[in-house]
């Protein structure tokens, strides 16, 4: 290979890589689509049952008090690639599950299998369910569409949240 055409081809990737990474930035900014932000409620409502440690606002609230702490998401400063390794990885010790169900199976979380995390004495709770990437990616535009970021809850807020104006938005004034 001549050194003209290396360094064509060196361009080339260079500009290919750029685009591609302009591109993917565009996709994360895009707003979700309103029923990829609907899944993602159901989901953190039912089927993760986020609620039970983040609480329904999502507001570190629990509403279980057998379920551990967790964190307050209407301020949390983790970007939403963080968030979404947070949710398929969970946070070994802390009390997050992992929702990926290969979560420490071949290093894909933090480059840990799950004999480091027992070496370490680092141990995850097993989560209600798992979920998929397109859950989790779900999961991840609600979030950042409803909570992240949105302010402590208020009563148009709760309503929006449960449907109507159930007894919980009572704690908020009119």
């Amino acid at each position: 290979m001549s050194k003209r055409h290396f360094v064509t081809v060196a361009v080339l990737v260079v500009v290919s890589a750029g685009a591609w990474g302009l591109s993917t930035l565009r996709a994360q900014e895009t707003a979700a689509a309103p029923e990829d932000i609907a899944a993602g409620l159901r989901i953190y409502r039912q089927k993760a049952d986020c609620q039970s440690c983040h609480g329904w606002a999502a507001d570190g609230k629990k509403m279980d008090s057998q379920m551990p702490d967790g964190a307050n998401l209407r301020t949390t400063k983790l970007d939403r690639a963080k968030l979404v390794i947070a949710i398929k990885c969970g946070v070994p010790g802390k009390m997050m599950p992992a929702f990926d169900k290969f979560a420490y199976t071949d290093g894909r979380c933090y480059n840990l299998k799950q004999a480091d995390l027992q070496r370490m004495n680092a141990t995850l709770p097993d989560p209600p369910a798992t979920l998929q990437n397109r859950e989790i990616e779900q999961l991840a535009d609600f979030l950042f569409a409803k909570v992240v970021g949105k302010g402590p809850m208020d009563r148009a807020k709760c309503i929006e949240f449960w449907g109507s104006d159930v007894s919980a938005c009572g704690e908020f004034p009119k």
